[in-house]
């Protein structure tokens, strides 16, 4: 069988995935970050993917995908003028090199792209790339809500809104560090507040249109922790802010734009509690968690559509 590779190297995940309609393989992982730090700082998360490459890709093949007839690579965070991140040169050099040497096409997506890409697919729904949509795109560096339209093999997004400020991901990350857990702290906050009564309710952040800020939520969050109030609750504050602002922005571009399926992807994306408001009152669709965090197959399922279209196929 033939089929795409493609690499993604994000600012928190090294990633490589083999792609075509009879199989489909991927393998990934995590960069570490100190314990206590925010983050990472772009020429250590370049390193770190440099260093795991060779580890994923002996991964990838071990699983015995066919062969390659194209491949591709996230090059940047989203598809616009001055969109840049170091750490995305790993995967975008390592991608040019390897298809030059085995003479097949070279495909340069951006991250967002990819997100929206997988996300479909692995929602089941791989139908909405060829027809408008809207998406959310909600991770560490971007909470962006998104009109998606189809452009060949691809999509291209047009923002309609979102944060003006930090973005839900680092709300969620700078949270949990604050509580004692380790960065990125999604997972672990979101379990943490499962434990909560719900004791302090949804802080009701304001939105302009389509826009809203997340910074003054930093400051609430801080003034719990230090008024004492239980991890827990901080948890399910913060998380239930947030699922309460996206529903309502949601539910305001759904009424200025009816009829077009909402989409949700991104790290964030894989919190239940989000899940679970935007399924029941929105209607979206989700991708499994493993589809939702940063990873490498939404750029081979567009590398393979772009093959597959320049080949008729």
């Amino acid at each position: 069988m033939k089929g795409a590779l493609a690499f993604d190297t994000s600012n928190y995940t090294t990633s490589v995935a083999y792609y075509s309609p009879q199989g489909q393989y991927q393998a990934k992982k995590l960069l570490e970050v100190p314990a206590g730090a925010l983050g990472l700082r772009q020429q250590e998360a370049l390193f770190q993917h440099v260093k795991r490459l060779p580890d994923l890709m002996e991964a990838l093949f071990a699983q015995a995908p066919g062969e390659i007839a194209a491949v591709g690579a996230s090059t940047a965070p989203r598809e616009v003028a001055g969109s840049y991140m170091p750490c995305f040169l790993a995967g975008s050099g390592q991608a040019r090199t390897l298809a030059t040497a085995l003479g097949v096409p070279y495909h340069p997506w951006s991250h967002q792209q990819g997100h929206l890409a997988a996300a479909a697919w692995g929602a089941g729904h791989p139908e909405l790339l060829d027809k408008p949509f809207l998406a959310w795109h909600l991770s560490g560096g971007t909470t962006e809500l998104l009109k998606v339209t189809p452009r060949g093999a691809a999509v291209t997004a047009e923002k309609l809104g979102g944060t003006a400020d930090l973005s839900a991901g680092q709300l969620i990350d700078r949270a949990g560090v604050l509580l004692g857990l380790s960065f990125p702290a999604g997972p672990a906050l979101d379990a943490l507040a499962r434990e909560a009564a719900g004791r302090v309710k949804p802080y009701p952040v304001k939105a302009n249109g389509f826009t809203f800020s997340l910074s003054g939520m930093e400051n609430k969050v801080k003034a719990l922790a230090e008024a004492g109030e239980a991890p827990a609750e901080i948890a399910r504050f913060t998380l239930d802010t947030l699922v309460d602002v996206i529903h309502r922005v949601t539910a305001a571009a759904q009424s200025a734009e009816p009829g077009l399926p909402v989409l949700c992807s991104g790290g964030v994306a894989s919190n239940q509690r989000l899940r679970y408001i935007m399924t029941e009152f929105c209607q979206a669709v989700f991708a499994p968690p493993e589809y939702s965090t940063d990873n490498a197959m939404g750029s081979a399922i567009l590398t393979y559509r772009a093959w597959e279209a320049a080949n008729g196929v």
